[in-house]
Formats: C-alpha cells, structure tokens, sequence
C-alpha cells in the first residue's frame, strides 16, 4: 500500500477543530482521494488502473479527499454497493482544475451573486463542490467541514483515466482498522496521514472558503 500511514490519536492533536479544510494526504504532485463500489468496478479499476467496464462515464462521479468521511459515507465499506474501497493518486494539478471549475451544489447568500447567476453557472459547469461535517471514527458529527466534489462529462471522462498516477485496493486495510473503531480500541487505530491543504492561489482558496 502507497498511503502514508499514522496513528489516529496522533493526528487529531494536530488537526483543526472546525473551519472549512480539505483534509488530505498530498505532496507537490499528487493528492489521495477515495471511493467505494461493487466489487466488479473496484476490480476493473485496480487490474487496469482506469475506471472502465461498469463504471459509468455518463453519471456524476463524487470524490472525497478526507478518508474518515469516506468512512462515514460508505460505512467503512460495509454499506452494499460500497465493499470495495479505493484510494485514488490523483495528479495534484487536475485536481486543482476540478476546484476551479466548481459551482457550489446549493445556493447560498455568502456566494455573492444572486441566485440567477449561480443558476446560470449551474448549467454551464460540470463540476460541484459540497461542505459537508466531518465525522469522527464512529459517525459523529464534528465542527469542521469536509469537502467532496461531484464531476460528470469531460471531467469524468478526465479523472478516469488520464488524471489517475495509481488505484490502490484499501478495502482489507479498511475492514482491518474497522475492528478497532467496533472494539472502542481508538489506540491501535491508523489512518492516512492527512494534513489541510491551501493552494497558492489566494483567489481559489477564497472560493472555498479555506481557513
């Protein structure tokens, strides 16, 4: 496995307690992102290191960079549909392209144009971005937000493919540390390492809102 791991109880000293953050592991050329399907997507993905076969090119595909709330979302991969969990080496640059073109998924007042405008933008982008809580080991809502972005159309049919430096199956490392959460052992507990990510545009780290 290429994932950089730490312990749990390590990390939380060293996270932010609330605030919009992208919560991810990432160096200058890469950022980890996850996701979980059935196990016939999950093994296309992994052999051919693409997204192909089942994988729908038609429909809106989410990615999370925050493992605990990919955790969350697919029940740490027990939900059905969501057994096989990936993490996804993504090139840190398109990722960046993601965020640029990003329209928030619903309308608020704290966007700065009027609902018409953001209707508008709605239409014409392909990308959707979303805060939502994190959640801790056990499912429980946190202060600080999460981040998850929704493609379709050509940034699908980019992220499937060319966007992609490795697919790593983490679903038997996921059931693993599984056990721990289930047996309240938080001590024996390990994750990706994660840590905030600002980019150097001060521009786009205003649009999200990062703090």
């Amino acid at each position: 496995m290429d994932l950089k791991l730490k312990e749990y109880k390590e990390q939380i000293e060293e996270w932010p307690q609330k605030g919009h953050h992208i919560m991810a592991q990432y160096d200058d050329e890469k950022i980890v992102v996850y996701q979980s399907y059935k196990k016939s997507i999950g093994e296309f993905a992994v052999k051919n290191q693409y997204f192909g076969g089942e994988f729908s090119l038609e429909r809106m595909t989410w990615i999370k960079p925050n493992f605990l709330w990919m955790m969350y979302r697919s029940g740490w991969g027990t939900k059905e549909g969501q057994e096989y969990v990936l993490a996804i080496h993504l090139k840190k640059d398109a990722f960046k392209r993601y965020l640029e073109n990003a329209v928030y998924s619903s309308y608020n007042d704290r966007l700065e144009i009027s609902r018409e405008e953001w209707q508008d933008q709605i239409k014409e982008s392909s990308v959707r971005l979303q805060w939502d809580p994190d959640h801790d080991p056990f499912g429980g809502k946190l202060e600080r937000r999460a981040i998850q972005i929704g493609l379709r159309d050509e940034f699908t049919r980019s992220f499937a493919k060319e966007d992609i430096i490795l697919i790593e199956n983490i679903s038997d490392f996921v059931k693993e540390q599984y056990q721990f959460v289930l047996n309240d052992k938080l001590d024996n507990l390990m994750l990706p390492e994660e840590k905030p990510l600002l980019f150097d545009d001060e521009n786009l780290n205003k649009k999200l809102r990062l703090t």
